[in-house]
């Protein structure tokens, strides 16, 4: 029992003379890696603050916003009823002139029209301030770019409004700025207006015109007919006729009661009123029977030809129809182009402003302390990505 027991203890005791014990862990030295580490958080992110905080608060030119607000507003006005009833609107916004204005707001043309009026180039030129200031290059889309850094358009789609921040170096020519930029904006919804109300005008303006040039040659073919018949109007000329012949009837059955009472009576049948009547009955019978081949038959024209009644009757009903219904068209137009009047007289956009550009007194921009933060939190990312990456790298070793 004591041999086997102390075989253990002789084999612990011969691996400890083996391997020594090693004694407490130093103090941790300062290696290469670590120095490149410092450096590297030195040169990334140190520096840029430092760089860019001397920059800003050194360098950087103040520089003062005037803010604006507007609106365009659709001015309505309805009839006399409309408005004792109360069931109008006076005003209310357009969506989609605010859409317009909102994108010509940020356009070339807009930077273009600014400039020719106040000199942008002259104004955001700084050379002591080349980042924050326009540089050499004055060609209308680097002007646009830089116009849309210093001027921030924001638009409410749901209630119409528009808010214009701008920015300048001199709180002056800030509200300045924004002045004018109003003024434009103004007229270029005018310029809108007039043009819906040409359109509107124009339309209508087109189809009178038209009815007036069918009503003309309708009345022109009309007044050709007549100067080619002589005849007035058919319907009342044969209507005079209708009349002749009816009286004519009339005078025959006269004559005819009349021949016969004296056939009544015991007179000879060559008896001067016997042969009188019968005369006069004659007669009648003739003229009935002209007026009667008058209307049935042909009658001499103006240039000599001949033409029936009938057909000249045709005629002239077309003729009067296409002027029955050219008076009607005429008259159609006519009040349509008074009512497209009336409706663009009663209705104009124009720009509702409701936040007046004011005088600024202190430099709200550029936001140094907000642009340092940013960049120290975009540099130690940046750095804290690139150092993961090294390491990774060096243990892939």
């Amino acid at each position: 029992m004591n041999d086997v027991s102390q075989k253990p203890a002789a084999a612990a005791q011969a691996q400890a003379k083996q391997k020594p014990l090693r004694g407490p862990a130093g103090p941790a030295r300062m290696r290469m890696r670590h120095k490149l580490l410092f450096a590297s958080f030195f040169a990334c992110v140190l520096a840029p603050l430092i760089v860019a905080g001397f920059y800003l608060y050194t360098i950087a030119e103040d520089q003062y916003a005037s803010h604006l607000g507007f609106s365009v507003r659709t001015e309505e006005v309805g009839s006399a009823i409309e408005l004792l009833g109360g069931i109008t609107e006076l005003s209310g916004s357009s969506s989609s002139d605010t859409d317009i204005l909102y994108e010509f707001i940020q356009s070339q043309r807009m930077v273009r029209l600014m400039n020719d009026r106040l000199d942008l180039v002259k104004i955001y030129h700084k050379e002591s301030d080349p980042v924050f200031g326009l540089g050499d290059d004055t060609r209308i889309e680097a002007l646009a770019k830089y116009w849309n850094r210093m001027v921030k358009v924001f638009y409410d789609s749901a209630s119409g409004l528009i808010e214009v921040r701008v920015l300048s170096f001199d709180p002056e020519d800030s509200r300045a700025i924004a002045i004018a930029l109003f003024e434009e904006s103004s007229r270029m919804i005018n310029d809108l207006s007039a043009i819906a109300r040409a359109d509107a005008m124009g339309y209508a303006d087109e189809e009178l015109i038209r009815s007036v040039e069918r009503l003309k040659e309708v009345r022109q073919a009309r007044t050709a007919f007549r100067n080619r018949t002589q005849i007035v109007d058919p319907a009342i000329d044969i209507q005079g006729r209708m009349v002749l012949l009816n009286s004519l009837q009339a005078q025959w059955a006269e004559a005819s009661i009349a021949l016969q009472e004296l056939l009544v009576q015991d007179i000879s049948r060559e008896d001067s009123r016997i042969v009188t009547a019968r005369r006069r009955i004659d007669a009648i019978n003739t003229l009935m029977e002209q007026e009667r081949s008058k209307i049935g038959t042909s009658t001499q024209t103006v240039d000599g030809t001949e033409e029936a009644y009938s057909d000249l009757l045709a005629e002239y009903e077309v003729l009067q129809v296409e002027l029955e219904f050219a008076e009607k068209s005429y008259l159609s137009s006519q009040a349509a182009r008074d009512v497209s009047f009336a409706e663009a007289q009663r209705k104009s956009r124009y720009l509702a402003m409701h936040v007046e550009p004011e005088l600024a007194e202190t430099a709200e921009y550029p936001r140094r302390g907000i642009l340092m933060g940013l960049l120290a939190v975009l540099a130690f990312i940046s750095w804290s990505i690139l150092a993961m990456i090294y390491y990774s790298l060096r243990d892939r070793r």
